[in-house]
């Protein structure tokens, strides 16, 4: 039961992220696309793809490792277990 509640709370942690991610990406797209000079324009994209890369890789980081946190077993054998 534990394992049922902490999986359905790690699935709307995971969609809030992706989410807010996504709302603060379109915001920033917004933003940018606003700017009228070309060269400040330029590395305000290049900050956005770079913030972008970050806020979805880093949800996917922090989705599988509460997975493997939530449902890796947590006993282990004292002769180092079973290879196989």
């Amino acid at each position: 039961m534990k394992h049922f509640f902490l999986s359905l709370l790690t699935a709307l942690l995971i969609v809030a992220m992706t989410m807010s991610a996504m709302v603060i990406l379109v915001r920033a797209t917004l933003y940018v696309t606003a700017i009228d000079s070309p060269l400040p324009r330029g590395g305000a994209i290049a900050a956005e793809i770079l913030l972008g890369v970050v806020l979805l890789l880093g949800t996917v980081w922090l989705a599988t490792h509460l997975a493997v946190l939530i449902f890796v077993p947590k006993s282990n054998s004292p002769d180092g277990g079973h290879l196989g």
